[in-house]
């Protein structure tokens, strides 16, 4: 107990020493060395980070199954640490120079977000962690959009103070996803102003959610998008931002999402959270490279399976 308490510890302090390192590097590095820079950055961390890779191994074999081979697999997961690396250095670096982001990220569909906003009942903008998805929310905050968040604190309170002035910077509010009742109350009235909410829904929702199929795998999910849009009448905008070769991106706004109804509100909220989760799906099963797999997705179980196994 002792050690994994000394190890947390380790990893917490060398998190926050290392993001105040890369912080500093960033300042002074010029644009066309951050991505080499990134890229050594990646392959370093891939070999370092054994638990993260065994992860995303994990992840990728519940997904995938047989579909793709060993060589494939390794090959998304090393893209995707360094998508992650990328995005995390991209932001810093934007930071300071916030007037680059117009420059790197265009908008697909926006006019499908700007019929939804005329409504006035508010957006709920729901995504992944896909791609570099805190430049989504940066990039319609510097087009005037009222950007908020949905959010877990990380676990480290000095990291997290780091990200939330980060964020800050950019015009994106953070709503803290617990406690839950005031995240629900200013969740709802950042909706009944008539502005934006993102809600990531591809992470493990733990006893709290309900499960849905992801991958053709039972996964506890979060119901916020569609409680939230029932109770403020608001629409539901699936988005996602995409690489593109250039070290550029594009932000695709899916067609509104339409609520179908079934006979009893677990039911509904069943019904089209399970729908939306397919979209993410989608997404993950095309741009395999974009997706977090590091993230145990699959970690709780439904009560009958324990009461099965």
């Amino acid at each position: 107990m002792l050690f994994k308490k000394i190890t947390k510890s380790f990893r917490r302090i060398s998190g926050w020493l290392g993001l105040i390192f890369f912080s500093l590097i960033i300042k002074v590095i010029p644009k066309n060395l951050l991505y080499g820079f990134a890229d050594l950055v990646s392959r370093i961390g891939y070999y370092l980070a054994g638990r993260h890779r065994r992860i995303a191994k994990e992840s990728l074999s519940i997904a995938f199954g047989k579909e793709k081979t060993p060589s494939e697999i390794k090959r998304i997961i090393k893209t995707s640490f360094r998508y992650m690396v990328e995005g995390g250095l991209e932001l810093m670096f934007l930071l300071e120079r916030p007037a680059l982001i117009k420059d790197m990220a265009f908008l697909e569909g926006e006019e499908r977000l700007k019929a939804c906003l005329e409504r006035k009942k508010g957006v709920i903008l729901v995504t992944a962690h896909f791609g570099n998805f805190p430049l989504m929310m940066a990039r319609l905050s510097l087009e005037g959009y009222p950007v908020y968040g949905i959010m877990r604190r990380m676990r480290d309170e000095r990291v997290e103070k780091i990200f939330f002035k980060k964020r800050k910077a950019l015009g994106i509010n953070t709503i803290y996803s617990q406690p839950r009742k005031a995240c629900i109350d200013e969740s709802l009235k950042v909706l009944r102003e008539g502005k934006l909410l993102f809600i990531q829904l591809d992470q493990n929702f733990g006893t709290k959610g309900i499960f849905v199929d992801f991958f053709g795998k039972k996964a506890a999910t979060a119901t916020g998008p569609v409680v939230l849009a029932l109770r403020a009448k608001a629409a539901i905008l699936p988005c996602f931002i995409l690489h593109n070769s250039n070290h550029t991106y594009r932000i695709i706004f899916e067609p509104e999402y339409e609520i179908k109804f079934a006979k009893t509100l677990d039911e509904t909220i069943l019904l089209n959270i399970q729908a939306l989760t397919d979209i993410i799906e989608s997404y993950i099963r095309n741009y395999p490279e974009e997706w977090s797999w590091i993230h145990r997705r699959w970690k709780s179980r439904p009560p009958q399976e324990n009461l099965s196994s």
